[in-house]
This record gives structure tokens, C-alpha cells and sequence, in this order.
């Protein structure tokens, strides 16, 4: 493998937890919860990609990707993704926020032995309203279940860099950059209640459409919640995710067509 592919690849292995989104918040009320004015939902959550397939192009050089999670959780430094709703009736207003910070040092192959910085910072910050389109009972036990659309937009920020150090006095400039855009989203959700304590939930969203190089970004959930308390449930599920993310640097071309897929977990409190 030559350095400059080594030096994709690792960027790639950093990258492979960035663009990704926290799983579905609440519609539907909580068990207990007042339906009386605005009710409010706060979720904490972490995407555990299994596995991570697609290309990675960083410097218009491009490279295969086949990682699993130890391959990404060598390289975490940091992450974080929230999601607030709060709702009035029918009307809902979303805030989604994340981060990630990722870095690594690696020395290249070769006889001589360059040092490669591998540092990546993404975060995003979206706005969206949202409206339950369908609020009815299914089943014999006439269980509750709910159905919205969301739209809004999303910031986002990121940055690429990748600086190698040569023993000569010459130094390579550094590849990739800082990038940051504003992107559509939207979504769906549909939510039924399975018992007092046990909810199912499934999820699309969709965002980019073209907007600062991401062609499209396809977000899927199906999972759970759990509520053995009062105001404070348990969720988990299942993610697939994918990314078509391309643009040009001053370092050259910059694309990121990945998928991943695998399990998410959180935790949500409700209050009135």
C-alpha cells in the first residue's frame, strides 16, 4: 500500500463514526405524561456502528472501506448526541445536536518513517417543526399509536486534516480542511405502544439533497423503549445509515460514499 493510500485509509477509519444522527425522540406521549399544553422530551444517544463499507477519497486519493467497531473505537477521542422535542397537541419542535472529535498519530510504512496526525472535529446543529399526522388505537387492548412528518434545516461543520511529518527539512503541506453548510432535512416517524412500559418506534430521515456537496444522507431506525420509570425511559434499536458526501479542497478531491449499520442506545426523560 503507498503512504498516500495509508494516509486515506486512516482518515477514512476516522471519519467512519462522523454524519451520523440520534434516533428517534418522543411523539407520542409518555406513559404518565400530561397531554395538557407543551410536554418535553430530552434524549441522549450513541450509534455503534458494526460495520462501515464504501470509499473514502481524501487529496483525490480514494480508498476501500471494510471497518468494524474496534477499528473506529481506537481512534475515538470524543462524542456526544442529544435531541430535544417538545410538543403542543399536533405541533412539535425539534432540536438535534452532535459531536464528534477524533484524532491519531500513526507512523507511515516505509524506511524512513513519516509521522502521520490524523484530526477530525464534526459537529451539527439542526432546527426542525414536526407534525403528527395520525393519532389512533390498533389491537384488541386499543394500544395508542402516532405518526409524524418532520422538516427544518441543519448546520454543519467539519474538519479534515491530515498532517504528515517528513525527516527532511521540507514539510508536505497538510491535507483536507475545515468545511461547514446548511442542509434541508426531513423525516417520519411512526410510534406504537406495545404495553404501559414498552413502545416500539421506526424512523426515516433524509437530508442534503445537494446542498454543500452531501448529494443525499438516509438515516432508518427500528427499535424500542423501555420505561421502567415514572419520567425516564431506556431506548435501543437498530441503525442503518449511509452518506454521499463530495467536494474539493485546495489539497484536491474530498468525497465520503460510506454505509454503516448497527445498534443505538439512549436514555429520555420527560417533563411537563
Amino acid at each position: 500500500m503507498s503512504t498516500r493510500i495509508s494516509v486515506c485509509a486512516l482518515s477514512a477509519v476516522a471519519m467512519s463514526m462522523l454524519l451520523t444522527n440520534s434516533a428517534a425522540s418522543q411523539s407520542l406521549p409518555a406513559p404518565g405524561q400530561s397531554e395538557e399544553g407543551w410536554r418535553h422530551t430530552l434524549g441522549l444517544y450513541l450509534f455503534t456502528p458494526l460495520r462501515t463499507t464504501g470509499t473514502s477519497t481524501v487529496a483525490s486519493v480514494s480508498a476501500d472501506l471494510d471497518l468494524d467497531l474496534g477499528d473506529v473505537l481506537d481512534v475515538l477521542d470524543f462524542a456526544a448526541a442529544g435531541r430535544y422535542e417538545a410538543w403542543n397537541g399536533d405541533l412539535g419542535l425539534i432540536v438535534d445536536a452532535n459531536y464528534v472529535g477524533i484524532e491519531e498519530d500513526a507512523t507511515l510504512p516505509g524506511p524512513r518513517g513519516s509521522a502521520v496526525n490524523v484530526d477530525v472535529r464534526q459537529k451539527w446543529f439542526a432546527i426542525m417543526g414536526a407534525y403528527r399526522i395520525a393519532d389512533g388505537t390498533y389491537g384488541a387492548n386499543n394500544q395508542r399509536y402516532t405518526v409524524d412528518l418532520q422538516g427544518g434545516a441543519r448546520y454543519n461543520s467539519i474538519r479534515q486534516e491530515i498532517d504528515i511529518t517528513t525527516p527532511g527539512p521540507t514539510q508536505p503541506p497538510k491535507l483536507g480542511g475545515d468545511q461547514d453548510w446548511i442542509e434541508p432535512v426531513i423525516g417520519a416517524r411512526g410510534m406504537w405502544r406495545i404495553n404501559k412500559r414498552w413502545t416500539t418506534i421506526a424512523s426515516l430521515d433524509l437530508g442534503g439533497f445537494g446542498a454543500g456537496g452531501n448529494d443525499l444522507q438516509v438515516g432508518a431506525n427500528i427499535g424500542f423503549d423501555y420505561q421502567p420509570w415514572e419520567r425516564t425511559a431506556i431506548t435501543f434499536g437498530y441503525r442503518y445509515f449511509s452518506v454521499d458526501y463530495s467536494d474539493t479542497l485546495d489539497s484536491g478531491d474530498f468525497a465520503y460514499d460510506v454505509t454503516q449499520h448497527g445498534p443505538y442506545f439512549g436514555l429520555k426523560v420527560f417533563f411537563d
